[in-house]
């Protein structure tokens, strides 16, 4: 395998990972960006820049650590003590969302095509558990199938509503409702997004890096990853600006766009939607269930089927209440991990380039 295809398999894995439930349906994009109207695309503009970056950096440490988990990559940057508080939340989180998506998995397979919500949690439960069973490299290529099939579907609303948008982009200012927005300041949603965001891609891209044939590849991978996340926000809050009246009253707003334009378009969508859920869920329990074993060992196996037998249970909570406990506090544990990063950037560069990432 060529080092630039090696490095794109490592973006598009990126990009499965980061394109959960609440960004194919277009509800994080919404949250987070779309009612600031034209100050949007800055608040998306720092959150690319976080996730390019940030990705970068975390899979060439995991390639320099020759990382199978992320617990060397937190105590190189927090140290042992403070590291393993560190480890612990962020284990706690990966498996919550991993119970959320297993909500939103259900939710979406009732919502898109009527299936009872339990059995679509219960068919991703089982997908997810026995992908979790496959060689490393398989997981890796797993997770990235459904980013060439992503773009192109939010390429062809993003273009279609640039056109034939009921509000022309000079007047988005005059719909927007900042009320709706998080915090009410763009900037700090911005820097809340790439955070949240990055967090859940923290342990994955770290094994990812650890996987990878060369540092630089590595690198490269967690930057076209970024990149490529940086132009699917921008296009679709494109396509959620052009229809805003609509999009703010709307459960899922990217179906309601595709139907606009094609039913065809919506049910792409809808099947879609469950791929990059079942991606986000595979990158999460690899992470968690690594974390306490030695992959594919017999250990390994009986934590996978066990936790995620609960995780079924618990995902009964309902997706939306998960959404509004755990994405939050997600968020400031991301922060915390890019804060790691940033500062040991900073000390690399202070002592030259054999620093370690």
């Amino acid at each position: 395998m060529s080092k630039n295809t090696e490095a794109v398999k490592i973006g598009s894995a990126y990009v499965g990972v980061v394109v959960g439930a609440g960004f194919s349906t277009g509800q994080e994009v919404l949250k987070f960006f779309t009612n600031y109207g034209t100050y949007s695309y800055l608040a998306i503009l720092i959150a690319g820049l976080m996730l390019t970056f940030f990705g970068r950096q975390i899979s060439k440490i995991g390639n320099a650590l020759d990382a199978e988990d992320h617990v060397g990559a937190i105590h190189y940057l927090f140290g042992e003590k403070f590291g393993k508080i560190i480890d612990y939340i962020l284990i706690f989180f990966l498996y919550a969302l991993s119970v959320v998506m297993i909500a939103g998995a259900g939710s979406a397979a009732h919502e898109s095509f009527g299936v009872p919500t339990w059995l679509g949690s219960l068919l991703m439960m089982l997908a997810v558990s026995f992908t979790l069973l496959m060689d490393f490299n398989k997981i890796v290529g797993a997770l990235g199938m459904v980013t060439p099939f992503l773009i192109t579907v939010v390429t062809i609303i993003a273009v279609y509503f640039f056109f034939n948008g009921t509000v022309p982009f000079s007047e988005v200012n005059e719909h927007i409702d900042v009320s709706r927005q998080p915090t009410h300041l763009w900037w700090w949603d911005g820097i809340l997004y790439g955070a949240l965001a990055f967090s859940t891609a923290f342990s994955m891209m770290t094994a990812i890096g650890g996987d990878a044939s060369r540092k630089v590849v590595a690198g490269r991978g967690g930057l076209i990853g970024g990149l490529i996340l940086l132009v699917l926000i921008l296009m679709v809050n494109s396509g959620l600006l052009a229809e805003l009246d609509k999009v703010n009253q709307a459960a899922i707003p990217t179906i309601l766009l595709g139907r606009e334009i094609n039913p065809i378009i919506s049910v792409a969508l809808s099947i879609i939607m469950l791929l990059v859920i079942y991606n986000t869920i595979v990158g999460l329990m690899y992470s968690f269930v690594a974390r306490f074993t030695t992959p594919y060992s017999r250990n390994y196996k009986l934590l996978l089927f066990g936790s995620m037998i609960i995780g079924y249970g618990l995902s009964f909570v309902g997706f939306v209440e998960l959404v509004d406990v755990i994405y939050p506090l997600m968020g400031y544990v991301g922060l915390a991990l890019c804060m790691g990063i940033t500062v040991k950037y900073f000390l690399r560069k202070r002592k030259g380039k054999k620093h370690i990432a």
